[in-house]
């Protein structure tokens, strides 16, 4: 792992005046790019040829008579997003005073082991948490969330001791970031099930063997959109997204003897996310909310170096009695921001007086950090 220190040298030959706003170019990089512009950052955007439209050329900046539109600057334009890794790269990154918004594209589409060993560009948050959400690591969200006695689903250690309703978390056999998942109330469903799916090509047998199996909360979602200012050494609660997944949310809008009479390829609903919506919670349960961010920041603190900095999304269900249940987190921008961009969230709203969406929040906590010329406190 790189350490901070020498994040901390290269940040010492930096312009700080001049400091520009680099992303992935997917995932949260408009929120990103928009919450930039409203803080007065210049943008980069880190696209792939043939992805790169979005923001090359919809949301590129430009001039419309007296108006600026747009919110991303420049566009550097790769055949594949990991290229931003090599040095030659890195070294022009560096050139232009760019701090980095790690997103999950970033982490998906570019080697884990040299983002976090190689890439000697100072990011926003913490690269010491990037690989948390990785299912399987030792010390992923599961292990920290197990540690604290933090709520989260129980675990099925073996199919055959499934005696109720159950999720089944894996990897999409063909489009391999996505989801395989699928529900189950029986060892013999879940067989039935996964024979389906392997035939369908949608999951693989060898992916099975290490799906996580948890009891299925039944419940509403509620992407719970937190930040943590190290400037301020506060919580903010900025704002709560769900998802829309295909094709379950076709499935939910038929009638259920329609839903029973689809033929075998079509009666398994698929997770993959392809959309977002914002929401807001009863505020009786907020106090609720914010005492699982405090604990969750608490507990990076105690077992990750430096801890969490900056955005963070506890991914939660909640149940008929209102408990919340942590399935899932994600140690940086999450991906439902978009829904906020320029509005704000509904709650960051409230705090900051302003339209305050994750990307602006971001961009305002480096603008505190450089009049404070505190900037190391919030990169790795």
């Amino acid at each position: 792992m790189i350490e901070r220190e020498e994040i901390w040298k290269i940040l010492e030959e930096y312009d700080i005046d001049k400091i520009k706003i680099a992303a992935v170019a997917s995932h949260s990089a408009l929120d990103t790019f928009d919450g930039a512009k409203e803080e007065g950052f210049h943008t980069i955007a880190i696209c792939q040829k043939g992805r790169h439209k979005t923001y090359a050329e919809y949301f590129k900046r430009k001039k419309v008579g007296s108006r600026d539109i747009g919110c991303v600057d420049e566009a550097w334009i790769f055949d594949k997003f990991k290229e931003i890794l090599k040095e030659e790269n890195q070294e022009k990154l560096r050139k232009e005073n760019v701090i980095f918004i790690p997103n999950r594209s970033f982490t998906s589409y570019c080697s884990l082991d040299e983002i976090e060993n190689k890439f000697y560009v100072p990011m926003f948050g913490s690269r010491c948490l990037l690989r948390m959400e990785e299912r399987g690591e030792k010390r992923d969200y599961y292990w920290l969330l197990e540690k604290e006695g933090m709520p989260f689903p129980e675990k099925i250690e073996n199919p055959e001791e499934i005696d109720e309703l159950c999720i089944v978390k894996l990897h999409h056999a063909v489009k391999k970031l996505e989801r395989g998942f699928f529900t189950c109330s029986s060892y013999k469903e879940y067989r039935e099930k996964a024979e389906k799916l392997i035939r369908q090509g949608v999951i693989t047998e060898e992916d099975l063997k290490k799906a996580r199996i948890e009891r299925y909360i039944i419940g509403p979602v509620f992407n719970l959109d937190f930040f943590y200012s190290p400037l301020l050494n506060q919580i903010e609660l900025l704002g709560i997204d769900w998802r829309f997944e295909t094709s379950l949310d076709g499935h939910v809008r038929l009638p259920a003897d329609q839903q029973l009479s689809l033929p075998e390829k079509q009666k398994i609903p698929e997770y993959t996310v392809c959309g977002h919506n914002m929401a807001t919670l009863r505020e009786s349960l907020l106090e609720k909310a914010f005492s699982l961010a405090e604990k969750f920041v608490e507990a990076c603190k105690k077992y990750y170096d430096y801890g969490i900095i900056g955005p963070f999304c506890l991914q939660t269900c909640v149940d008929k009695d209102l408990n919340f249940y942590i399935y899932d987190v994600a140690p940086r921008i999450g991906g439902g921001t978009n829904v906020h961009m320029w509005l704000g969230h509904p709650y960051g709203n409230a705090l900051w007086r302003c339209n305050m969406s994750t990307g602006r929040r971001m961009a305002l906590e480096l603008k505190m950090a450089i009049e404070r010329n505190e900037v190391e406190k919030i990169v790795s």
